[in-house]
């Protein structure tokens, strides 16, 4: 007897090959029905026998391509059956409500990279290689569903030979979207020193670029999501032009190596990051430098710092550029300091030809930018710095539905994110809104990825913080708001991943951010509950001197923390004297000295006070010189609780006595780091709370963040960390949301 099954599936399913799939599948069991893209998902009829039906729902799921993520499966018996005797696929429905999940990009397969190293192989060096197991997706598509007309790839016909690739359901280029032959594909194009493009074919100009490359130039080269700056990543003067040029004194570059058994001999590397590195992702990955350094990487890459950011090639371009030319190159963001990439080739030119010596660009266009991800791997699992390509805009599953939530998160590291339904679709990397083209970007971001889903906000939700562009931005429109204290929101990030909303004590430092008190909070212990929190306890507050300006003048921190201790600040041989004097008269005035509660200032002057770093080059600068400079030791400082407020008094006066005496900075970071962990489990078992959750910039800190974890769970407590997304501000839209989505449902 026959039966006729209706599957609806919904997830990553579109671009990775999953209707072939489902077509093979069906073929091999001998069953009949269709299957379609829809905007919701892939939609599948399918009919046979009883046994064989169920066997097909079973392996429909368990056998689903590598690259798919299912997130939701339905079955429903349909109560007539068809007179067919075949299986096929029918033209994708863009009606609908568009829930499907947008697939990120995705790094170049194994079997693509054998096509363009075969030299008999007809895509033999092409440039824009792909098939339905990898290539570009989030960076090219322009709506849903996912087909080659809604993409970048439109304007570009497929010659007979990709047409029938594309046509047949057995050819794993199966309606692969981007799929494109040298021969009716995207095309690249070299232009040189004086900005003329050179008609040459792809070989003479990937020639060009590696030459150019070995001779020391800087190359901007447009990638999948946005033009990237490289230059060699061996040349000491090279990298210190690049550096120069884009205004990045010091802050580490990330590089590109060519294959794992030279990332190897550069740094050490786990069974853990190598799948990272391997992964389809393709992440950016922090690994521990190693002491031979056979790659003999300028020092200048990523200065006074054990690890270096290491990507492997992600795209064909990538590959065929390694092969010939150096094999460690600089690959960094193409911008200006703090800018967003550029990703149009008239933006790249006005933008970049001050950077970059020549350009390697391409006639296909980026639909939004996407920088690279960072990732790092730890003794608790994979940490998420930075969220953009290879994750962005997979959604974060809630176990309830929420109304349609518009969240604008931070002002630093800023990402938005969408809710509807049961998930949160969180935006790729934006950055620091305080940059106008930055500020641009996200505003054309808060239009797109609402758009891509016909999204309309029935809630926006912001920080609390009145000054910042994305809460200004959320008053403007008009919608009910709901504002988010900012650590908070951290918690709640936290909370999301694990869907939990249970009592949670939160322990949330980092920076700065507003309080409810209007005062500048950032080493916060809070109870969180649904929707609600309640601020358990906080670091003893003391005077920032400068406000805002003592984040890149640590010393500012320093002289707060004596000034609240009664001691002299002692900075002359830092300062001259008349400027030390006016920051002590501005501390006696009360002019511009915010008072506050931040652990990621406390860590500033710690650094500060050691004479580690005085000047800050980038966002946490000076806490990681301090982070890395701890030695291994068993000893901690004294602390103190006053009416839940932590006394951090006693431990400075401490770290000044061993400074004084000798001590060494190594020894002084390890007890104050061993301090903070012996203060989180502290705090954790006066709240009286099982659950701990750990959120905020400082939980960066690898040492802190692996130490703190282990000796909660020790101490027996379940701890949850952020897990898919950032623990600093990237986090935040999706606390935003949580907290957003529980408090309208109250």
């Amino acid at each position: 007897m026959l039966i006729r099954t209706y599957i609806t599936i919904c997830g990553a399913v579109q671009g990775v090959g999953f209707r072939p799939f489902v077509y093979r599948l069906a073929k091999n069991l001998e069953l009949s029905g269709n299957v379609a893209n829809t905007s919701a998902g892939v939609l599948i009829e399918i009919q046979g026998t009883k046994d064989i039906v169920e066997e097909f729902c079973r392996r429909v799921v368990s056998d689903a391509p590598e690259v798919s993520v299912i997130d939701e499966v339905k079955f429903q018996d349909l109560a007539t059956v068809k007179d067919e005797s075949s299986f096929t696929i029918i033209h994708s429905d863009s009606g609908g409500s568009k829930t499907v999940t947008i697939l990120p990009d995705l790094a170049t397969c194994n079997d693509c990279i054998d096509d363009i190293s075969n030299s008999e192989n007809r895509r033999y060096g092409y440039s824009f290689t792909n098939c339905t197991n990898c290539g570009p997706r989030f960076s090219i598509i322009n709506d849903i569903p996912y087909d080659r007309p809604n993409t970048e790839m439109r304007k570009f016909k497929m010659c007979p030979n990709c047409q029938k690739e594309y046509d047949n359901p057995l050819d794993r280029r199966f309606h692969a979207q981007p799929n494109a032959c040298s021969v009716c594909g995207p095309k690249i194009l070299f232009i040189d020193t004086d900005n003329n493009p050179t008609p040459l074919n792809e070989k003479e100009c990937l020639k060009l670029a590696q030459q150019s490359l070995t001779n020391g130039k800087i190359l901007a080269l447009k990638g999948i999501g946005g033009y990237q700056l490289l230059c060699a990543a061996t040349q000491l003067d090279v990298v210190a032009s690049l550096r120069k040029r884009k205004m990045r004194e010091e802050k580490p570059f990330a590089v590109m190596v060519q294959n794992l058994e030279t990332i190897k001999q550069i740094c050490d590397v786990s069974e853990e990051e190598e799948k990272l590195l391997t992964s389809i992702s393709a992440p950016i990955v922090l690994l521990q430098k190693n002491k031979s350094n056979k790659q003999k990487i300028a020092i200048n890459v990523a200065p006074e710092n054990p690890y270096l950011g290491v990507m492997l090639p992600y795209s064909p371009l990538h590959h065929l550029l390694l092969n010939n030319g150096p094999k460690v190159l600089v690959c960094t963001s193409g911008n200006l300091h703090d800018e967003p990439i550029a990703i149009s080739n008239s933006e790249a030119q006005t933008r970049l030809n001050k950077i970059a010596d020549v350009f390697l660009t391409n006639n296909r266009q980026i639909a939004r930018q996407v920088d690279d991800s960072v990732v790092r791997q730890t003794e608790k699992g994979a940490q998420f710095l930075r969220r953009a390509r290879g994750y962005a805009p997979f959604p974060i599953i809630h176990k309830k539905d929420y109304p349609n939530i518009l969240s604008l998160g931070a002002h630093l590291k800023n990402t938005i994110a969408i809710t509807t339904n049961n998930r949160t679709i969180l935006s790729q990397h934006i950055g620091d809104l305080s940059n106008q083209e930055a500020y641009q970007s996200f505003l054309k971001i808060v239009e797109d990825l609402p758009r891509l889903y016909d999204f309309k906000p029935d809630i926006v939700a912001c920080d609390l913080h009145p000054d910042y562009l994305s809460t200004q931005h959320a008053l403007s429109l008009g919608i009910p708001v709901i504002s988010v204290q900012h650590h908070h929101a951290h918690i709640a990030s936290v909370m999301a991943e694990h869907n939990e909303d249970s009592s949670v004590f939160g322990i949330a430092w980092d920076g700065t951010g507003f309080g409810t008190d209007k005062t500048v909070w950032g080493g916060e212990f809070l109870v969180c509950e649904k929707g609600n929190f309640e601020r358990w306890g906080n670091l003893m507050p003391f005077p920032l001197p400068g406000g805002d300006l003592a984040a890149k003048e640590p010393q500012r921190s320093a002289i707060g923390i004596l000034y609240k201790l009664g001691l002299s600040a002692n900075f002359n041989h830092l300062w001259n004297p008349n400027e030390v004097k006016l920051v002590e008269q501005s501390l006696e005035k009360n002019i511009n000295t915010p008072m506050t509660s931040s652990i990621g200032r406390l860590f500033d002057a710690i650094s500060s006070l050691l004479d580690i770093r005085q000047i800050t080059a980038y966002e946490g600068h000076s806490a990681m010189m301090l982070e890395f400079c701890a030695t291994n030791t068993d000893n901690s400082y004294s602390f103190d609780w006053l009416n839940n407020e932590l006394d951090w008094r006693q431990m400075v006066l401490e770290i000044l006595k061993d400074r004084d005496t000798g001590v060494s900075n190594g020894e002084i970071s390890g007890k104050f780091h061993n301090t903070l962990v012996n203060i989180m489990v502290d705090s954790a078992k006066l709240s009286g709370l099982r659950k701990i959750a750990l959120g905020g910039g400082v939980f960066q800190n690898r040492l802190l963040f692996e130490k703190g974890i282990s000796a909660l769970q020790k101490a027996g407590f379940e701890v949850l960390t952020p897990i898919n997304v950032p623990a600093n501000d990237g986090g935040i839209a999706l606390g935003q949301a949580f907290v957003a989505g529980l408090v309208n449902q109250c």
